[in-house]
């Protein structure tokens, strides 16, 4: 399959031009790291539409691979005007080949690209600066935990677009009440509103995994108001769904320090104490975390 391009300037990777790179470079995807490269430019493309960088964006980019998504977010970026990318690759073989991947195929544009050498874990805007759209086709193993790390480190972060297993995009965008919502889905819904964008066949990458994939698309809000903090309320949501078979009052028994006080604080907070975690919304968990951090401190209630 010959490397695709169009007017932009950016000539896009294909299947044979990233079986190439990958030969040069000896490098062997690892399911350590949840490497599979995406081959298809119509995929790449579509995910930088839905991105859709404006003028001022910074795109942030995580496991860049050997560039066939940087590119077509370069190729949006460019025709959204002052649009930059920042890429965010832990592999140190990647990561310094995907300047010279850029150079060459995007030499107009290839000063809008910043790559970073660095665990996506373990960046903050020291590293990134301030991006405001994330990007990313992430791999299977950290997913949700690459996510809200960045949600919570990076608060400049307004909207983005990710590709998950199928799997984990159903958690990512499931509401209380659904079989598949659970902790993931709490915890992404204090940062922000996430919504299914697409399907992805297996084909589309190399090597071809055993799993389909989809797009979630996500756009930052306001968390719900709350006196406590966002690692008081995400306490609360671990407990109730560490025994998600149990009602609160019982699942929020540990947390609270008996399942009698568990119940009275979920009564303080307006939740019944025969629910289960899953029929609660973030809101709900918000207002429970809230009831006890009040309890612990008076001087926090709004009276």
């Amino acid at each position: 399959m010959s490397s695709a391009g169009s007017g932009s300037g950016v000539r896009l990777l294909g299947a044979g031009d990233i079986r190439g790179l990958a030969g040069r470079l000896d490098v062997r995807p690892t399911k350590k790291l949840g490497q599979n490269f995406v081959v298809e430019p119509g995929t790449v493309r579509q995910i930088a539409a839905i991105a859709a960088p404006r003028p001022g964006d910074v795109v942030l980019e995580v496991g860049p691979g050997l560039g066939s998504l940087t590119l077509a977010l370069l190729e949006s970026a460019v025709g959204a005007g002052d649009a930059r990318v920042v890429a965010v690759e832990i592999d140190p073989v990647l990561a310094a080949e995907l300047p010279k991947t850029i150079a060459d195929r995007a030499p107009e544009f290839a000063a809008l690209v910043d790559v970073v050498t660095a665990d996506a874990l373990r960046v903050g805007e020291a590293e990134v600066g301030k991006p405001t759209v994330l990007a990313a086709n992430l791999p299977y193993n950290v997913a949700v935990p690459v996510l809200l790390t960045l949600l919570a480190a990076l608060p400049s972060l307004d909207r983005g677009i990710v590709m998950v297993q199928a799997e984990v995009a159903d958690r990512m965008c499931a509401g209380p009440g659904s079989r598949v919502y659970g902790a993931p889905s709490a915890k992404l819904a204090w940062y922000a509103a996430a919504r299914p964008a697409g399907n992805v066949p297996r084909t589309v990458f190399w090597p071809m995994p055993n799993v389909d994939s989809k797009l979630v698309a996500f756009t930052r809000h306001a968390p719900p108001p709350t006196s406590a903090g966002r690692a008081e309320v995400f306490a609360v949501v671990d407990a109730a769904f560490g025994q998600r078979r149990k009602t609160l009052r019982a699942a929020l028994g540990g947390w609270a320090g008996s399942p009698a006080a568990a119940e009275r604080l979920l009564r303080a907070a307006g939740v019944d104490p025969g629910a289960r975690g899953e029929a609660l919304a973030i809101a709900d968990f918000a207002r429970i975390a809230k009831a006890r951090h009040d309890h612990d401190d008076p001087a926090s209630r709004i009276t």
